[in-house]
């Protein structure tokens, strides 16, 4: 379990270090950066999907 966390907080840190280093607005960083934060799983899997970078646009 101690690994499947570590993943997880590592995954955030990338999640955040790309949204902080994204070209969106400073609202949408703020936004995107607490809900990571406060729900680390479901964050990280929406910012996947729907971060500022278009993820989702993507697929």
């Amino acid at each position: 379990m101690r690994i499947l966390g570590l993943i997880v907080f590592l995954l955030d840190l990338y999640a955040i270090w790309n949204v902080i280093t994204s070209s969106t607005s400073t609202a949408k960083k703020v936004i995107w950066t607490l809900a990571i934060l406060i729900l680390p799983v479901l964050g990280l899997i929406v910012w996947f999907f729907m971060g500022p970078r278009g993820r989702g646009a993507r697929i």
